[in-house]
């Protein structure tokens, strides 16, 4: 999509303050994402309308369509913005590792942390099983497979580990920490731990086997 909502950066106004109207933009942005992600944890994604949002938020249905046109775009946002939060974390723990497993444990089990805890009334409010949606790719999630690509360009190379396709590699362990990150969150009671160290072990073990360039 290309329009894909997300919270743009602030003008700088002349006393270094934004004004007005560009509050109450952000107000309403953070109200809908705010009352997007209380509905889809209470009703489950599939079940909940644009209606049950708009109602959450207490804006008129026209401010709401100003800003975003579909409960799509509304969870693309979200998506967006727990991007934008978690990748401060995310290089966080590229500066504490010493290596390239501390770093990998390090990232997923933060990201695994992240995810529970974003998903909170999500895990307390649906029942197990039920399948949560994924994103489609959005700035911010992109920026973050940005920084995991040269975190892992960087810790390699400090590891001396054998040369690797960096594109598919880091392609590769997102998608298990993603897919096992999903999983985890079906789950009942949510085991962050044994996610976190079934996900570091299939990527540490799949490392040896990759092919060349």
């Amino acid at each position: 999509m290309s329009n894909i909502a997300y919270f743009p950066a602030r003008p700088v106004l002349e006393d270094n303050k934004p004004g007005k109207r560009e509050r109450t933009k952000v107000a309403n942005r953070q109200a809908i994402l705010d009352a997007a992600r209380a509905v889809f944890g209470e009703l489950g994604y599939e079940a909940a309308t644009v209606r049950d949002i708009i109602r959450r938020t207490g804006l008129a249905s026209g401010t709401f369509y100003n800003y975003y046109k579909s409960k799509e775009e509304v969870f693309d946002a979200l998506a967006d913005d727990g991007a934008r939060r978690f990748r401060p974390i995310l290089r966080t723990e590229f500066e504490k590792a010493v290596d390239f497993e501390s770093f990998l444990r390090g990232a997923i089990r933060a990201y695994f942390d992240f995810l529970a805890a974003e998903h909170e009334s999500w895990r307390i409010n649906r029942p197990a099983g039920e399948v949560f949606p994924h994103a489609r790719a959005t700035p911010e999630i992109q920026a973050v497979f940005d920084e995991v690509h040269a975190a892992f360009a960087k810790v390699l190379e400090h590891d001396n580990a054998p040369a690797v396709d960096l594109d598919y590699f880091a392609a590769a362990c997102i998608a298990v920490a993603r897919e096992v990150g999903d999983k985890m969150l079906e789950r009942r009671p949510v085991d962050v731990d044994g996610a976190a160290d079934f996900a570091v072990r299939m990527i540490l073990g799949g490392l040896p086997a990759l092919p060349r360039p």
